[in-house]
């Protein structure tokens, strides 16, 4: 077998809704079959319940202790839990522990990774922008459907 030498992807940062994200592999990179990116969450945070049209995701833990919710499921994971995330599926997630949280998401296909950066950059936040990022998100294949049912008050 013959490696072709590659460059490193282009890494891009961008700050949206308190969260920071570093996309790491952009779906332009691999022909559009993954995108890849890191996630810092604060701790309480996590999106509100969504679901994916186009993509399945797997988030990857790194740091920090994490609740998912899942159609209806609710399951804890910390630092070196995957969790599969099917499209179709609606699902949440939120940083429960006191500090901060880091995971890696892999979406396949790519071209998910493109709404944080269309979204930060835009200055866009939930729930004050809802309305524009539920349009925007559309155009992702992504449908938010509001806040996770939690049990719990976040830590």
């Amino acid at each position: 077998m013959i490696l072709m030498e590659r460059p490193i992807a282009t890494t891009r940062k961008v700050r949206w809704n308190g969260t920071d994200y570093t996309i790491t592999l952009p779906n332009a990179e691999t022909g559009g079959a993954i995108g890849m990116f890191e996630a810092r969450v604060p701790s309480g945070d996590g999106p509100p319940v969504h679901v994916h049209r186009n993509e399945d995701e797997v988030i990857h833990v790194i740091e920090g202790e994490y609740e998912f919710w899942l159609d209806g499921q609710t399951f804890e994971a910390g630092a070196g839990a995957s969790v599969f995330l099917p499209r179709g599926v609606p699902h949440s997630f939120r940083v429960v522990g006191r500090e901060a949280g880091r995971t890696v998401a892999v979406c396949t296909p790519g071209g998910f990774e493109g709404f944080f950066l269309e979204a930060g950059e835009a200055g866009l936040a939930i729930p004050r922008d809802l309305a524009q990022l539920g349009a925007m998100a559309a155009r992702y294949g992504v449908v938010f459907t509001g806040p996770a049912p939690w049990g719990s008050a976040a830590a």
